[in-house]
C-alpha cells in the first residue's frame, strides 16, 4: 500500500482509506464482530486512514472504531471524524459552544485526549467565509482538542474557499467518474497550498447507490 502525506496534517496515511459510515450500521443491521472484522481486514492490507463522523450511526461508528483502537494498541493509524450535523445546519450553530460539545463527545466515543482530524460535516456555503468559525477551530487546535481540522464540501466553489484559510488542513470531496470538476480547479489549488484532498464517494457504485465504503487520499 502506497502511502502519501496528508496535507497539512503531516501525517504519513495509505492512499486508500476506509469510509465507516456502515458501521453505524445506518444502512442495515452490522454486528460488532462484522464491523471489527472490517477494520481488521483493513488494517491487514496496509490501509492506516479511517474516516467517520459524530452522526454515523449517533456515534456508533466511532465507539467501535474507538473500541478497536484501544485492543490494537501501538498500531499508527489516522482517524478523521466529522461533526456538524447533530442540529440543524444554519450557520448560526456553527458556533464554539457547539464544536466543544460535538468534539468532546467525539473524544469520548474515540478514547482520546485529541482528535488526529476534524473536518465541518459539509456545513451551509456562509460558514466557510466565517472568521469566527476558524478562529474558534483553531482555538481548539491550541488546546488541544484536536490535531488538525479541514471541511466536507459540497461544492467545487466550497472547497477552493476552504483551501484558501491557512489553516484548513484537509478537503474532503466527492470526485469520481462522474464527478470530476474538482480535478481541474480543487487539486491544483490544494496541491499548491499543500492542502490533503480526501476523495469521497470514489466508486462508481458508491454514487449509484447513496452510501460509500472507501476513500482515497491525496498529497
Amino acid at each position: 500500500m502506497r502511502h502519501n502525506s496528508l496535507g497539512r496534517t503531516g501525517r504519513n496515511v495509505s492512499v486508500i482509506g476506509l469510509g465507516t459510515w456502515q458501521l453505524g450500521a445506518d444502512w442495515g443491521e452490522v454486528s460488532e464482530a462484522d464491523a471489527r472484522a472490517v477494520l481488521d481486514a483493513s488494517l491487514a492490507a496496509g490501509v492506516t486512514f479511517f474516516d467517520t463522523a459524530d452522526v454515523y450511526g449517533d456515534g456508533r461508528s466511532e465507539s467501535i472504531i474507538g473500541a478497536w483502537r484501544r485492543d490494537n494498541v501501538g498500531v499508527d493509524i489516522t482517524v478523521a471524524t466529522k461533526m456538524g450535523r447533530r442540529l440543524p445546519q444554519v450557520p448560526e450553530n456553527y458556533v464554539m459552544d457547539n464544536f466543544r460539545a460535538w468534539t468532546d463527545r467525539s473524544r469520548r466515543n474515540l478514547g482520546v485526549d485529541t482528535l488526529d482530524l476534524v473536518q465541518l460535516h459539509c456545513p451551509p456555503t456562509p460558514v466557510y467565509s466565517s472568521d469566527a468559525v476558524f478562529d474558534a477551530l483553531d482555538a481548539l487546535v491550541e488546546e488541544g482538542v484536536m490535531a488538525n481540522y479541514g471541511v466536507s464540501v459540497e461544492t467545487v466553489d466550497e472547497a477552493l474557499t476552504a483551501i484558501a484559510r491557512p489553516h484548513v488542513a484537509t478537503v474532503q470531496i466527492i470526485l469520481n467518474a462522474f464527478r470530476l470538476k474538482p480535478l481541474d480547479a480543487v487539486l491544483p489549488a490544494a496541491q499548491q497550498a499543500g492542502v490533503g484532498i480526501i476523495a469521497r464517494v470514489p466508486l462508481a457504485s458508491g454514487l449509484l447507490s447513496g452510501r460509500y465504503t472507501h476513500e482515497t487520499t491525496f498529497a
